[in-house]
């Protein structure tokens, strides 16, 4: 399908405060871990302060537009416009890069059984239900390490309403063997604790009405085998479009690049401040921090899409618009995706696979980006968890290109544990974001200090990459900039030891 890719030049850079410089600096002089220069000097750059500013603007874009900022939108125009004017002062090439979708916003949603109404939530691109939804018997399909995922499996389920457990493939899969086994509508309930909030990837995937219920919901259900149901899913769809914002440094070497992303839209039902306003936002207050022409070794690439919400649409339409050569350019991508949960908690994406769960490790590279967050954050007394690739982000499409990929987020409808609550605060068995995808997600659903401990590990791992990918890819900085770093380092050190005891490095501030 063809697309219209808009690009404008943007001026100079408009501060020289905002170009940071390389090389290593002791720990000592600045309380961080070691690491370059760079690294720590965007960390002190970026604060909260600046990132809560950008998320007010986008509440206000919401408040003036219908109170959502979803794809194609104006609460979504105005906020990439806001991110693109500001990034073409700083000194950025700025593209808005265009693309179709299939708009899709629920009207109705309703599960009813012996009498008793349960919360269901309807799957992205489902079919819809007439009004006043389908009447059926329930089939519980037996349970398996992929249960549902093939017609075979299932009983007799003509004419009836499918109970399906969530595991071992996607959930279009499961309604699309559903529906061939005879099903006219599906229940997929989740495996663990916490709401189920599913998608179906596109319309064309979509064959019968199928919903979400919790792990509870499900079980209670599936003792009620045979019982009689009445599921009413609607929704509206439209074809549409909308456009990503790819902002770029005019420095840095260009074949061996380093991508931040974050999802700027919202879902139809709300302000989408935490998800995903928390990412973009700290993504926009770190690249402006940085500035179009830093002296890095490695050019940067921020990515704000859109459509993350109807399926990854606009990252995976970036991804597949590249050649393998301008691929093979990106020497990594890093995703940022709800980084301020009101009930946080602390996760990196498990690059190595450490955890066994789900997916299994990213491409190579993934291990160490998920390292650098790991050990970053534990310098800070935060201990980190590992979160599996599931698909569920934009880094999907990163991944299947084979493209080193990790980041941070801070949970969504999960619930958390009383382990965690011990380990990080928060109140354990209630979900770390209780307003996901909902008109609650607003400038009141962030809690900032999860917030700014999120934003030093990207401005973090964001100055080790832009200094240097050896770890990643084998590139390695040019001589000239080993040298430069290594002249600073040995500044550093005598100034250190030629401080008076007890005297304060004059580039350090009291905390």
């Amino acid at each position: 399908m063809s697309h219209n890719r808009r690009r404008f030049v943007a001026p100079m850079a408009l501060a020289a405060c905002a170009t940071l410089a390389l090389g290593a600096t002791p720990a000592a002089a600045t309380g961080e871990p070691d690491g370059p220069a760079l690294a720590k000097q965007l960390v002190k750059k970026v604060g909260v302060a600046g990132i809560n500013r950008h998320l007010v603007a986008f509440q206000r874009f919401a408040d003036t537009s219908n109170g959502t900022r979803a794809a194609s939108t104006d609460g979504h125009k105005k906020s990439a416009e806001y991110i693109a004017t500001k990034l073409e002062a700083a000194g950025y090439d700025v593209t808005r890069q265009e693309f179709p979708f299939t708009y899709s916003e629920t009207l109705a949603e309703k599960l009813t059984a012996a009498g008793g109404d349960v919360p269901v939530i309807a799957m992205e691109y489902t079919k819809s239900t007439p009004v006043g939804g389908i009447t059926a018997p329930l089939a519980v399909v037996p349970v398996s390490d992929a249960t549902g995922c093939a017609a075979t499996g299932y009983p007799d389920v003509t004419g009836k309403i499918a109970l399906i457990k969530r595991g071992g493939c996607s959930f279009a899969q499961k309604q699309q063997s559903a529906a061939a086994a005879g099903a006219i509508g599906a229940i997929v309930y989740n495996n663990e604790a916490g709401a189920l909030n599913g998608t179906l990837g596109g319309p064309e995937n979509a064959k019968i009405p199928t919903g979400g219920v919790t792990q509870a919901a499900g079980e209670a259900l599936a003792k009620q085998g045979g019982v009689s149901v009445t599921l009413e899913l609607r929704a509206f769809q439209e074809a549409r479009t909308s456009y990503n914002v790819l902002a770029e440094t005019k420095t840095g070497r260009k074949d061996n690049v380093v991508m931040l992303g974050a999802h700027l839209d919202s879902v139809p039902a709300g302000p989408g401040i935490n998800d995903n306003g928390t990412g973009s936002a700290t993504l926009l207050e770190t690249a402006l921090q940085l500035g179009g022409k830093p002296k890095t070794n490695n050019a940067v690439r921020f990515g704000f899409w859109s459509a993350e919400e109807f399926g990854l649409v606009g990252s995976k339409y970036y991804v597949n618009s590249l050649s393998f050569e301008q691929q093979l350019d990106l020497a990594l991508y890093l995703n940022f995706d709800m980084t301020g949960s009101p009930n946080a908690g602390y996760f990196a994406y498990d690059g190595d696979n450490s955890d066994n769960v789900g997916a299994g490790p990213g491409p190579y590279g993934s291990a160490q980006i998920e390292k650098t967050f790991v050990d970053y954050l534990g310098s800070k007394g935060v201990q980190v968890e590992g979160t599996d690739f599931t698909g569920r982000s934009d880094y999907g499409g990163f991944i299947a290109a084979g493209i080193p990929a990790g980041g941070l987020d801070t949970g969504a409808e999960g619930l958390k544990t009383a382990a965690q609550a011990a380990k990080w605060g928060g109140t354990a068995g209630v979900a770390y974001d209780p307003c996901y995808h909902k008109a609650c997600d607003n400038l009141g659903n962030v809690d900032r200090v999860a917030l700014d401990r999120n934003a030093d590990g990207v401005a973090w791992a964001l100055g080790v990459y832009a200094t240097s990918t050896e770890t990643i890819n084998g590139v390695a900085p040019g001589k000239a900039a080993k040298a430069k770093a290594q002249r600073a380092a040995e500044r550093g050190a005598q100034r250190q030891s030629l401080a008076p005891a007890g005297t304060m490095d004059p580039h350090h501030t009291a905390a």
